[in-house]
Parts: structure tokens; C-alpha cells; sequence
């Protein structure tokens, strides 16, 4: 009996015929497959500026990178191109090939710059321990296979704890301590970490002078900031996100700002690239660094001790070098100062607060104790404070902060007391009331690889020498009290 389509039987065929279509191997194959697309890869223009197109020089310094930073552009390979590549043009080591091309006297005075050796900061700490001669350079202090005395143990603690904050070195690791080295330590912008322009400026904003100026240092004072005790407590804000607390190492407390700054004044506009780098001699002006009379006991006649500085109707008026903001410079109108001035420094009166930090206490160890220190395991050095957190198998090394080379153990830091109020005043050398801070209140310890100690809390003496006068830059009004500062400490005057 022959099969017959009916309706029911005709429909299910369809459906099972359209389902089998809609399959991707079941369908028509008359027409031909569609090739892959290709994609071609992107031309990279010839070149450093093929690799690194976001680099836009100032118009002062558009020049080929290769005039400065060597390499080869033709390389068609990152190892071709980089081959002869000097990373850090501007690096003590670099800067006269480099930057003295065309700023040679520039270079060859900034070079014996108190801002480029360190000289005062280095012969102060190695003084007191006992150096009989001054070093030129921070690059002269000596390295010491051996420590054998007190002035050795100086010596390793300047160039692997403290010397952080010059321009041989790149600076820490903290968001805002991070810079270039040598001429672009000041005159290229970083942020975060990360260098933002490489546009040189002539005249840096005061974010680049607190890359190296922060922590409990003349700088940070400028802005109100001081530091918090290493001791855990201490450390707040605390924030449940893990965001960055520490921009430049450790937390600090907000103070109140210098006057200077509330009126709009930045660091340059008192202290001058001729006065901070070495005088700039021929035809720029040699400036002399500035005190507080030098601007605010000037008189009709006497020259000008500042480039920014101009004479409008009889009266001092200062430009700022960063805004152009015009400021007439106030002269002192109160009797105090005719009584006062040929015995007491201005800041002794007009300082807000001072940096009090005694007892600076440093151990050199390559053994640390790390559930002891787990209190303190904020330092003010992330290399250090890594290697608390996360203990290394084959022990301690801290790097040379000059040359970069690496030694077998860590110096740890701690503090008797770190503290604003109650400023010490003293009479300096000039016979007037200073203020003082301890900046040689230094107590220095060490323990061998066999946890024998060898030195143990060596410091500075005699115990007057650890106290040394300062400017505080925290000025502003001096209150209804300045007596209490001045009458205490001045000396007792005898009647013929």
C-alpha cells in the first residue's frame, strides 16, 4: 500500500527540515567561506617618539633625545634603540655632559651647592661623632668594611638610612617623595610617584621642593605638617579602604601655616635659584640668603636684598615669582622690636611652633626582632618598613643611598619624644635668643651577626652640642605672650 502524505505527517517533516537548517554544519555550503579578517599591526613612526609619543619637551629644551639620554633611533627593537641608553641625563654623574653643554656655569657652580653635597647637614652629624676634618661632598664620606668606631657607625648610618633626600638619589618609594635626580630634582614636576611633565621649569612650585623638604624638617613646617610618632597609636587617621595614609611616609598632624604661605608667598620667592644653587656668578645676580630684616627692617636707600623685590611710593613690595600676586612687605611699627631685636632672633617671638623631636634613637642590626618592632613598623623608609612587614630568607640588606650597592643589615629608628609645644631657646652664636631644636640629639647602637652588641647608645658630647639653633618657618603674630619667651631667657642685666 503505497505511504501517503497527510497534513499532520506533512507538517512534522517541515519542522524537523527547519530544525535541522538551523544547525551551522547543516546549512547551505554553495557559497564560498568568509576569509578571516586580518589585523595589521600598527605602524610605529620611526624614532624614541614611536614608543614614548607622550614626552613633550619645553620650548627651551626641544631637542632629539638622543642629545641627551644617547641610544640609538634607528633601532627597530628595544634592545637596538636602548643600546648606549643614559636613563637619568641630569644625574651628578651626568649632568656636566648633559645639561653643561649648554648650561656650564650653571652646572659647574650648582655642583658645590650646599643643595647638591650636603656639605652642612654631613660635617654636622660627623662632628659630633668625632670627624676632625670637613667633608666637601656627601660623596667623600667614607665606606667602612669594618665598623670600627663611632664615626664609622656615623659614616654607615649618612649613607644608608639618612641620605635619602639629595640629588644623587631618586627618593623613596612613598607617593610624594619620589623625583628626578640632579637638575631634575627641582626642575622636573613629579606627582604620585611618577614624573608628570617632562617640561623643564626654571621656577619650581613648592610641591617639588617638599619632595625632599617633608618629614619633620624645615619645609613641611612651611605648610603646618608634623610628623606623627613612629609608635603604632599615634598613627591615625586609620581607613578601612587601604588608601594612602602616608604620602610622604609617615601621617602628620596639621598645624597652623606660615603667614608667608597664607599670604600667598612660595619657597622661591624667598630663597632664589642664585642663592640655593651656588650664586649663578657673571651676569646673573649673586643673592645672599635672606633673614627676616632683610625685607621687613629695610629702609629708604638700602638695596634691594631680593630680584623680586621693588620700591613703589617709599614702600618694599614683593612679586611673587609663581603668580605675579603683588604684596607690600609690612615693616615692624610695635615698640618690642626697638627693644627686643639686638637681643632676640625675630622667630623667638613670631614662631607658631617649633620641631621638638629628642631622643633619636638608630640601631644597626642584621638580626631584627620582628614581633618587638611589628609596634613600630612604620619608619619613614619603605625599604626598611618592607622588609619588618615581610622578613627575608637570607636576612636584612639596606641599600648605599649613593651608590646603591646593598649591605647585609637594617638600621632601625625610634624616639624618646616628638613633640611641638614649648619651643627651647638658647643664645646662639651671635650672642642673641635663638630658637633650638635637638637635630644632634642622636643615640646610635649596633648589633653583630652573632646578636653581639657593640656599640650601645654612642652619642653626641658634649650634651649642649646636640641642641643647635634653627629658623623655624612657622611665623605669625606673636601674641599676647611673647614675654614669657623673651624675659626668661634673656640674661640678667647689672647696673654699674
Amino acid at each position: 500500500m503505497p505511504f501517503r502524505f497527510n497534513i499532520k505527517t506533512r507538517s512534522i517533516l517541515v519542522l524537523l527540515c527547519l530544525l535541522v537548517l538551523g544547525f551551522p554544519g547543516c546549512k547551505e555550503t554553495g557559497k564560498a567561506p568568509e576569509k578571516p579578517v586580518v589585523q595589521e599591526p600598527p605602524t610605529r613612526k620611526p624614532g624614541c617618539m614611536g614608543c614614548h609619543p607622550e614626552v613633550r619637551l619645553d620650548p627651551s629644551h626641544n631637542l632629539a633625545c638622543t642629545d641627551c639620554h644617547g641610544g640609538n633611533p634607528e633601532g627597530t627593537t628595544q634592545e637596538q634603540a636602548h643600546a648606549g641608553l643614559i636613563s637619568h641625563p641630569a644625574h651628578p654623574d651626568q649632568m656636566e655632559k648633559a645639561c653643561g653643554t649648554c648650561h656650564g656655569r650653571q652646572v659647574t657652580e650648582t655642583a658645590s651647592s650646599l643643595h647638591f653635597t650636603a656639605a652642612k647637614e654631613v660635617n654636622g652629624v660627623r662632628t659630633g661623632f668625632g670627624a676632625q676634618a670637613p667633608l666637601a661632598s656627601l660623596a667623600e664620606i667614607p665606606v667602612h668594611e669594618t665598623i670600627k668606631s663611632p664615626l664609622d657607625l656615623a659614616d654607615d648610618l649618612l649613607r644608608r638610612r639618612c641620605l635619602r633626600c639629595h640629588v644623587y638619589n631618586s627618593g623613596d618609594t612613598y607617593p610624594e617623595t619620589m623625583r628626578g635626580t640632579g637638575c631634575a630634582a627641582c626642575h622636573l614636576a613629579y606627582t604620585n610617584g611618577k614624573m608628570t611633565s617632562h617640561a623643564f621649569v626654571k621656577s619650581p612650585a613648592d610641591s617639588q621642593c617638599l619632595h625632599c623638604h617633608y618629614g619633620n624638617f624645615v619645609g613641611a613646617d612651611y605648610y603646618g605638617r608634623f610628623e606623627h610618632d613612629f609608635n603604632q597609636e599615634y598613627r591615625t587617621p586609620y581607613r578601612t579602604d587601604g588608601s594612602e595614609t602616608r604620602p610622604y611616609g609617615v601621617e602628620f598632624h596639621q598645624l597652623a601655616q606660615d603667614i608667608h604661605l597664607q599670604k600667598g608667598l612660595a619657597c622661591i620667592d624667598c630663597h632664589s635659584g642664585a642663592e640655593l644653587m651656588g650664586g649663578h656668578g657673571g651676569t646673573a645676580k649673586k643673592e645672599k640668603p635672606v633673614t627676616c630684616l632683610s625685607c621687613h627692617g629695610w629702609g629708604k636707600g638700602l638695596p634691594l636684598p631680593l630680584s623680586n623685590l621693588q620700591v613703589e611710593a617709599d614702600q618694599l613690595v614683593l612679586f611673587t615669582r609663581l603668580s605675579g600676586k603683588k604684596l607690600v612687605v609690612p615693616q615692624p611699627v610695635h615698640p618690642a622690636h626697638k627693644l627686643y631685636e639686638k637681643k632676640a632672633h625675630c622667630t623667638v617671638c613670631h614662631s607658631q611652633w617649633s620641631f621638638n623631636d629628642q631622643g633619636t634613637h638608630l640601631l644597626r642590626t642584621e638580626h631584627p626582632d620582628h614581633p618587638v618592632w611589628s609596634r613600630l613598623n612604620v619608619q619613614g623608609s619603605r625599604e626598611v618598613e618592607e622588609q619588618l612587614d615581610n622578613p627575608a630568607s637570607q636576612g636584612p640588606s639596606l641599600r648605599d643611598k649613593i651608590t646603591g650597592s646593598p649591605s647585609p643589615s637594617l638600621w632601625l629608628k625610634g624616639y624618646e619624644l616628638r613633640r611641638w609645644e614649648n619651643p627651647l631657646i638658647g643664645v646662639g652664636p651671635d650672642g642673641r635668643l635663638h630658637i633650638f631644636r635637638p637635630m644632634l640629639d642622636l643615640h646610635l647602637s649596633m648589633v653583630d651577626a652573632n646578636k653581639k652588641v657593640l656599640f650601645d647608645n654612642v652619642g653626641v658630647e658634649p650634651a649642649r652640642q646636640r641642641y643647635l639653633p634653627y629658623t623655624p618657618h612657622t611665623v605669625g603674630k606673636a601674641g599676647a605672650f611673647y614675654t614669657e619667651r623673651l624675659k626668661p631667657n634673656l640674661p640678667i642685666e647689672t647696673k654699674p
